[in-house]
């Protein structure tokens, strides 16, 4: 008997893990794709305007960030499912601040630290707007991801040069291309779908 050969391509295998991506993500679980705790599953659960950034997207960021945050001090401002900021302490990050304003999504935020003891992550249950405005620390690396229905962009980028480090970069998402007042520059870019991803830094530190 003649032996028909499996053939299983790239296209198939990329519509596999799409698929188990997007069932994952209606199930209200993202998985950390890196660092010690790679593979682990947090959970987030069913509100409105909370949408966790996808693994592809993920992964693409911290190659731009050159996947080992040892020593760096992260904020996540709009923390939501928490991929982003567990992704960062899972890659060595020596301090995460996770803002949130949501008392449900914040619960859910606690238990994900609790069950992977994540010592170095901090929770904060505030508008993001009002902790910028109230926070005098510096960070190497800030996550902007506000929900794009309220154009939180602009405002927040106005005051974030402040809570930079020298070398700081600004990781942020939007449903739509914008254009950035004359202190930044563009490090990297990409598109997934509809969604814009940018990592920024400011010029005069090019």
């Amino acid at each position: 008997m003649q032996k028909v050969p499996l053939v299983f391509s790239i296209i198939d295998q990329e519509k596999t893990e799409f698929d188990v991506v997007g069932f994952m993500v209606r199930e209200g679980k993202v998985r950390i794709i890196g660092g010690k705790w790679r593979s682990r599953v947090i959970t987030f659960p069913d509100e409105k305007y909370l949408r966790p950034t996808p693994d592809r997207v993920r992964e693409t960021v911290f190659n731009w960030l050159g996947q080992d945050l040892t020593g760096k001090y992260c904020l996540d401002l709009f923390a939501g499912s928490g991929a982003m900021g567990f992704e960062a302490a899972s890659r060595g990050a020596e301090r995460v601040v996770m803002v949130e304003l949501s008392r449900s999504i914040m619960h859910q935020l606690d238990a994900t630290r609790q069950k992977l003891d994540a010592v170095q992550v901090e929770l904060v249950q505030m508008d993001a707007l009002a902790f910028i405005a109230s926070d005098v620390r510096q960070y190497d690396v800030i996550f902007l991801d506000p929900p794009f229905q309220f154009n939180l962009l602009p405002d927040l980028l106005m005051q974030l040069p402040s809570h930079m480090t020298g070398d700081g970069l600004v990781y942020i998402e939007n449903d739509h291309k914008f254009d950035l007042d004359e202190q930044w520059l563009v490090w990297r870019s990409g598109r997934a779908g509809k969604v814009y991803h940018h990592l920024l830094k400011l010029k005069k530190n090019g």
